[in-house]
């Protein structure tokens, strides 16, 4: 349904048609459909050739590949040399000893949407941004082109002085220019480290060893190109801070990063669909607009990042019905004060049809001391201009290790 809310919305591409086999998966294994759905490769993914971060991207270059019967990849090692720098083969103790790394609580600024629904300023951006703030190991240019496929995987051993702090992770393509490109990420609550079930505190500036799995990833690093770990203890807005910050101590000694290899494989061809636009054309009675900025407050010690998000008010051909859906949110926090976070987001929900109007406006408010959570909300709705409804609430949330 939210197709229709963004008719300026492209597809990347190539783009591939995988409806009609999706239904055929679903009709094999659940109705027990005799269409040879078990026929086709176990493994299909796009990887991804060195795109560079922009403004918009309708296409991104790469090559379709499959994978008839999918293994356990083989892993690439990478460990941190003594020069400091992120270097292939296991840990042997070298690294550049113990580093003591507590990001700004605005790092994270240029990690766009944790789910994305268009390919504008809600993908991510350079990552030099959040590399300002966060510990790096890049590899030397690499000699020739290295395809991955599959979910890194990073081992280290740290310490920090509370019971729980944040720690992200993330797989950066430098180009040869210091262009930076997001590969993969990921993120761990420390106190979570043994899973989310039972929360465990970390023992208090004892070194204790964590795995974080990524995201997946299919990816080709170019000649000439570098693999950097970013490491950092913010990753805002899309994380929220840990109740003290208190930092995290890393043994460079100890890093270990696996990088899933392609392995073997076949390229394949996956034709454009026979309707590339199988979407109604609506009618538009208001144009659509995007807004996404970062304002840095020098004289109050404030960063705010800004969401504003309008569909526009679109009208559906065959039924008539007219819609709009108008996000707003503005998100503040002080690079050093993990309490002084807010976040505030209004939604309008505007629904038309001949004479009849509605509409539905919500507020949420989010607010966090160092043992709670501060949440707020309103809802109202409209029914033309006339107030038909109202409900306020506030909770506060014990953190308890969030």
């Amino acid at each position: 349904p939210w197709v229709h809310k963004y008719p300026h919305f492209a597809w990347p591409k190539p783009r591939a048609d995988f409806l009609g086999e999706a239904i055929r998966w679903w009709n094999r294994w659940l109705r027990d459909e005799k269409n040879d759905a078990e026929q086709l490769p176990q493994m299909r993914a796009y990887i991804l050739d060195g795109p560079r971060p922009a403004v918009r991207r309708n296409e991104d270059p790469g090559r379709w590949i499959a994978k008839d019967v999918w293994t356990t990849p083989e892993m690439r090692t990478f460990a941190v040399s003594s020069e400091g720098g992120l270097a292939a083969g296991s840990p042997s103790r070298r690294g550049i000893g113990d580093v003591y790394l507590r990001s700004p609580l605005d790092t994270g600024t240029a990690a766009g949407e944790y789910f994305t629904l268009k390919p504008d300023a809600e993908m991510p951006g350079d990552q030099r941004i959040d590399d300002a703030g966060s510990l790096t190991f890049d590899t030397h240019p690499l000699l020739e082109a290295e395809d991955y496929l599959g979910q890194p995987v990073l081992d280290l051993e740290l310490s920090c002085s509370a019971e729980t702090a944040n720690l992200a992770a993330r797989i950066v393509d430098v180009h040869p220019d210091g262009t930076s490109t997001r590969v993969a990420f990921g993120v761990l609550n420390l106190a979570h480290r043994n899973g989310n079930a039972k929360p465990v505190p970390m023992e208090k500036n004892r070194k204790t060893r964590v795995t974080l799995v990524l995201d997946a990833c299919g990816y080709r690093f170019r000649a000439g190109h570098r693999i950097r770990l970013s490491l950092s203890t913010s990753y805002w807005p899309i994380i929220l801070p840990s109740p003290t910050d208190p930092g995290v101590t890393i043994d460079t000694a100890s890093v270990s990063l696996s990088l899933p290899l392609l392995g073997d494989h076949r390229e394949i061809v996956v034709p454009q669909p026979a309707n590339p636009d199988p979407l109604p054309h609506y009618i538009e009675h208001s144009p659509a607009e995007t807004r996404r900025t970062v304002e840095r407050d020098m004289t109050k010690g404030r960063t705010h990042y800004r969401i504003y998000e309008n569909t526009g008010l679109v009208e559906h051909p065959g039924t008539g019905n007219a819609t709009q859906d108008i996000r707003d949110e503005t998100w503040t926090i002080a690079p050093d004060d993990p309490h002084s976070m807010t976040g505030v987001s209004t939604w309008t929900c505007i629904a038309r049809r001949g004479q009849q109007s509605l509409k539905t406006v919500s507020t949420s408010r989010l607010g966090c001391t160092e043992t709670e959570w501060i949440t707020s909300a309103k809802v109202e709705a409209f029914e033309d201009e006339t107030k038909i409804f109202e409900k306020t609430f506030e909770k506060r949330i014990r953190r308890d290790f969030m």
